[in-house]
């Protein structure tokens, strides 16, 4: 067959260890075979982050802005022990983060449905999606290491001058402090994509903070999200027939173990980075999750939510055998050439995008695996496949469905 011709590039980004080698294994087997593919390429392997004291980060943001859609490899976030592995000049802040705050917007990460692999949580019966907002918080965070005794004050310096102070804590001893902060332009675009996305999907969209105790930040949320709800949204919910839904973080917690799913939970950045986690590994694999950071200027991201995948990748530069799952990151090219083909209007770029997720999905419920699924599913008969094996047999029944 002829390869699929694209008109505009996607931003690829790379990234680091394991997730970094199946990057390649899955442009050489699954994509370059079948689509001429075009891309602006940046490097966010942590030594050329390193290199460009992250400046390749934000020029891979502002490349998203140009073209507008992109597909990021997992990257490593470093932390001391990084910092002396690599010998880095200092201890860089997330790349994630860096991209979210330059984009803006909401992330969606769904959980991916698959025969043989059933959710630990018996009555969740259909998906649940994590809308987290993708600024500021703890990955924008301001911090400093306190020596001694001492005053630390939250100062506030408006435009004309004028000081509005208050005591966070007065220290007799050593000790650490923190400060965060939001915007309420992120958070109303925030709300309206966690609204529309719940609209479109026809699914109740839940909304958590913890206002009780945080009574100004985290009640600047949901002031705003009832807000947009009663001014926006609240007649289209209605006429779906889904509603919007509040309560507390822990609350939210508590009823997610106990609902059947089919709903939209919108969560604070850290909160929503957190629970995604804990949904993707409920419903099966940490590598059996979708993830899109949709912003309201039109701009896509598609990334794997999981990790670099750091042990296998050690064991893999021994020349030992891995069983590494790739299903995340293929589902994050396939995202983001459907949408590259949507934007486009290339019905080619989108079908083949559907045939490679229909490729990945049959490939597992044939029983070819690897192992982290091998270990939960509930298929007999099943195979055990390395890493490169089982993107091989993907590319299988890829070509058959093409």
């Amino acid at each position: 067959m002829e390869k699929i011709v694209m008109k505009t590039p996607l931003v690829e980004m790379d990234g680091d260890e394991m997730t970094r080698i199946l990057w390649q294994m899955i442009k050489d087997e699954l994509l370059l075979p079948f689509v001429d593919l075009k891309t602006e390429y940046y490097d966010l392997g942590l030594e050329e982050r390193d290199r460009t004291d992250d400046k390749v980060t934000e020029d891979a943001a502002n490349a998203i802005m140009k073209y507008g859609v992109g597909v990021k490899c997992a990257t490593i976030t470093p932390n001391p022990a990084r910092v002396t592995e690599y010998g880095l000049k200092k201890m860089y802040k997330s790349p994630n983060g860096t991209l979210r705050a330059m984009l803006d917007g909401t992330v969606f990460r769904a959980p991916i449905i698959v025969k043989g692999i059933e959710p630990c949580v018996k009555n969740w019966k259909k998906p649940i999606t994590i809308a987290r907002h993708a600024y500021g918080d703890v990955y924008k965070n301001t911090e400093l290491h306190v020596d001694g005794p001492g005053k630390a004050e939250l100062v506030f310096t408006a435009a004309d001058g004028t000081e509005t102070r208050k005591t966070i804590f007065e220290f007799d001893g050593p000790g650490v402090v923190q400060g965060v902060y939001n915007i309420d332009e992120s958070i109303l675009s925030f709300a309206r994509s966690c609204f529309a996305y719940a609209l479109d999907r026809k699914e109740d969209l839940w909304f958590s903070t913890k206002d009780t105790i945080s009574k100004t930040y985290d009640r600047e949320f949901k002031e705003i999200f009832e807000q947009v709800y009663e001014n926006e949204f609240k007649e289209r919910f209605e006429e779906a027939g889904i509603t919007f839904f509040y309560t507390l973080i822990d609350d939210a917690v508590a009823r997610i173990m106990k609902c059947d799913g089919g709903l939209v939970w919108a969560c604070k950045n850290y909160d929503g980075d957190v629970f995604s986690d804990m949904l993707s590994s409920a419903f099966g694999s940490l590598a059996m999750m979708t993830s899109v950071l949709v912003s309201p200027k039109g701009f896509y991201e598609y990334e794997a939510a999981h990790g670099t995948v750091q042990r296998h990748y050690y064991k893999h530069l021994k020349g030992e055998a891995t069983s590494t799952n790739s299903v995340a990151t293929i589902f994050a090219w396939s995202g983001a050439l459907r949408k590259r083909g949507e934007l486009d209007e290339l019905p080619e770029l989108v079908r083949f995008a559907d045939a490679l997720e229909k490729a990945c999905l049959s490939t597992i419920e044939e029983g070819v695996m690897t192992g982290d699924l091998v270990r939960i599913t509930t298929l007999s008969n099943v195979r055990q496949v390395g890493s490169l094996e089982f993107i091989q047999e993907i590319r299988k029944r890829l070509e058959k469905l093409l």
